[in-house]
């Protein structure tokens, strides 16, 4: 089975088997493939396929999630107040929907 890259009327490139480029397409170079598609800026920028070496996610498992989130200043102090008691925050929220209710 033989591939060959192709353009069409509208000038997107794909990369098809020989027996089934329509009439409408032209048949391209690789090189012109990879320039039109943006795969050649990949391998000129990374140098390997696209991605850098160790790209990705990385487990974090002994660390508590770091996030940022604006609270006014009572907020704050009392969110510090509850961690230095360890109170326990759904047993908290638990009373204040009962209260609610």
């Amino acid at each position: 089975m033989q591939y060959v890259y192709v353009k069409d009327s509208e000038g997107f490139v794909f990369k098809k088997k020989a027996s089934e480029v329509a009439a409408n397409e032209k048949i391209i170079s690789e090189k012109e493939y990879k320039k039109k598609s943006g795969i050649a800026l990949y391998e000129k920028k990374f140098g390997h396929g696209g991605t850098r070496e160790n790209a990705g996610r990385k487990t974090k498992f002994s660390f508590p999630l770091k996030f940022q989130i604006r609270v006014t200043k009572e907020e704050k102090d009392f969110l510090s107040f509850a961690r230095d008691k360890k109170m326990d925050f759904s047993a908290l929220m638990n009373i204040a929907m009962k209260a609610d209710l």
